[in-house]
């Protein structure tokens, strides 16, 4: 039997019953059939019923499959979205933290570089002001010098 046995054994057993005579006398609501040929038809439908059922229940085990197959691919699917985008925010937070590392270090090194500037700025200051020093009282010395060779005249 073909996938629609059922439905074209009732199509075929429509045909004779619409086909047939109504009754002489009666109802025309009402027909004449063969019996023997309508129950046939009906053993044939009977005896089909279980094919289509059977095609029925693996159209919809087949179709079941599919959906849980689907089901299951569409799942994984998310799961590897999500699992990217921890992984993209991850390392977008790492990239975040790395920067803001990166300013501190650069904060601290701009301060550190001030103070060692200001720190050089003052030792040079002291060692110019040491030196100076030094410069007037060699320059004293040499002033006193020339004077005392002077007033002892031995020019």
């Amino acid at each position: 039997m073909d996938d629609f046995a059922v439905v074209g054994l009732l199509d075929d057993l429509s045909i004779i019953i619409e086909d047939s005579k109504p009754p002489s006398l009666g109802s025309k609501d009402k027909r004449l059939v063969d019996l023997k040929q309508v129950l046939d038809f009906i053993d044939d439908i009977k005896s089909a019923f279980p094919l289509d059922f059977e095609q029925a229940r693996m159209i919809s085990r087949e179709r079941d499959d599919i959906l849980s197959s689907a089901q299951a691919e569409a799942n994984r699917i998310i799961e590897d979205a999500r699992n990217q985008a921890l992984l993209i925010a991850g390392e977008q937070e790492v990239v975040r933290i790395a920067r803001e590392k990166a300013a501190d270090i650069e904060a601290d090194a701009l301060v550190t570089a001030r103070e060692t500037r200001a720190g050089a700025d003052d030792y040079a200051d002291r060692v110019f002001s040491h030196l100076q020093d030094t410069v007037a009282s060699v320059n004293d010395n040499l002033t006193r010098c020339r004077e005392r060779l002077n007033n002892k005249g031995f020019r």
